[in-house]
């Protein structure tokens, strides 16, 4: 697996896979937009709805920084009022995997205040 340390010259992304996971699905409300956008293209304002308690400037930062790295595309209607829909893309489709993933492991995790055993 990909665990070294060591960042690339060429690129402002580490090498290192799971440094490079957490700098592109940086912030609490990445990872969550990316599930939405698993059930298909949205709309700004349903992705908004969907995700109560985010703010429009976190939730545009996320989506252009999703776009620069090609995990998401913008695609601009010429419609009035204009409509504006983002879509995963090939690349944002194989992060279904690691959700799945994460919520198995996540309901393994007991309810209620961890116990200490010595």
């Amino acid at each position: 697996m990909g665990y070294h340390r060591k960042m690339s010259a060429e690129s402002s992304l580490p090498e290192c896979g799971v440094a490079r996971f957490i700098t592109l699905l940086d912030g609490p409300w990445a990872t969550l937009i990316v599930r939405e956008l698993l059930h298909g293209p949205h709309r700004f304002t349903q992705l908004r709805d969907a995700l109560p308690g985010i703010s429009p400037h976190t939730l545009t930062s996320r989506l252009r920084q999703f776009e620069r790295h090609g995990i998401v595309t913008r695609t601009a209607y010429a419609e009035i009022p204009p409509r504006v829909e983002y879509r995963l893309t090939p690349l944002g489709e194989g992060l279904r995997a690691v959700l799945d993933t994460m919520a198995a492991w996540a309901v393994t995790v007991p309810d209620g205040e961890p116990t200490v055993t010595a």
